[in-house]
């Protein structure tokens, strides 16, 4: 496998997100990282995110918008997505990986993960 030239920008990105917990849009960051690499552009944060995504480094979560959103934490985890403000919330919970053994008994592949999504109204929206 290639491997992947340093740069500097990706680094930034992967520190941004490192430190988010607001699961921002590539336009977020791009307005954010703005700041400190000014001639950076869009195509360039938006490729450093996919390339980010396919080494598993960040994770893309689809908004209740439609929009593309990224975490900086890959460990297993859940996510709230509120159906009035639109904003991505990590939810602290006990793991339900035991689904995976249900859908095997009703599935004659092999289930290895899921991706579950919670939805409805936040705390700030309620």
């Amino acid at each position: 496998m290639a491997t992947t030239k340093y740069s500097r920008q990706r680094e930034a990105i992967k520190e941004y997100l490192s430190h988010s917990k607001e699961h921002p849009t590539a336009d977020t960051i791009y307005m954010d990282i703005r700041e400190t690499y000014p001639n950076i552009s869009l195509g360039t944060v938006y490729r450093n995110l996919n390339l980010l995504v396919d080494k598993g480094e960040v994770m893309k979560i689809i908004g209740m918008d439609g929009s593309d959103r990224y975490d900086g934490n890959t460990q297993h985890h859940y996510h709230f997505l509120c159906n009035k403000c639109q904003r991505v919330l990590d939810i602290d919970m006990d793991s339900i990986d035991r689904i995976n053994d249900i859908a095997n008994k009703n599935f004659p592949g092999k289930v290895e993960g899921h991706v579950t999504y919670f939805y409805g109204k936040c705390n700030e929206c309620e």
